[in-house]
C-alpha cells in the first residue's frame, strides 16, 4: 500500500500532469480518497519553491544549449503567456487570478505554469506559494469529486 501511495506522490510532482492525474490515478489503485489527495497535495507543492526560485534561470541557461533549447524556449514562453493572460484580466488582484488558474483543472494550468507565471512577473515570493497552495487545495478538491463521482458511475 506505501508503494502505491509513493506512486501518487510522484505522479502529483510531474509537470503537466499534478494532482489532476495523481487523484485519479489514486482511485484506479483502490486508495481512499483523503489520504490520496493529502498525498497528492504535498507531492505537487513540493516542487512549488523550487520552481519560483530556480526555473527562470534554468529555463534562460537551457535555452542556449543546442539539445533542449528548444523546449526551454517553449516553456519560457508559456510561462510569458500565462503571466501576460494573469496580469492582464487581474489587475491587483493577482493572488485570486493566480489561484484561480492553477486551481482550475484544466490542460496547461498548474501549480508548475502558474508559478513559472508568477516568477516571470516577479510576484513576491510567499503571495507565490500561497497562491499556488490555495489552487493546488482547491484543483485537488474539484478532482476529488470528480473522481469519486465517475468511480461511483462505474461501479453500478
Amino acid at each position: 500500500m506505501l508503494k502505491k501511495y509513493l506512486t501518487v506522490f510522484l505522479v502529483s510532482m510531474v509537470p503537466l500532469i499534478e494532482l489532476r492525474g495523481a487523484i485519479p490515478y489514486s482511485q484506479v489503485l483502490g486508495l481512499p480518497i483523503i489520504p490520496s489527495y493529502v498525498v497528492a497535495i504535498i507531492g505537487n507543492m513540493i516542487p512549488v519553491p523550487f520552481v519560483y526560485l530556480f526555473a527562470r534561470k534554468v529555463l534562460e541557461f537551457g535555452s542556449g544549449l543546442p539539445v533542449i533549447g528548444g523546449f526551454c524556449e517553449w516553456c519560457m514562453k508559456k510561462g510569458e503567456r500565462a503571466g501576460e493572460k494573469l496580469s492582464a484580466s487581474a489587475g491587483k488582484g493577482l493572488f485570486i487570478a493566480l489561484l484561480l488558474f492553477v486551481g482550475i483543472p484544466l490542460p496547461g494550468t498548474g501549480a508548475w505554469t502558474g508559478t513559472l507565471a508568477a516568477s516571470l512577473l516577479k510576484m513576491d515570493f510567499k503571495s507565490s506559494v500561497l497562491a499556488a497552495m490555495g489552487g493546488v487545495i482547491l484543483a485537488g478538491c474539484i478532482m476529488m469529486a470528480l473522481s469519486t463521482g465517475v468511480v461511483a458511475l462505474f461501479r453500478f
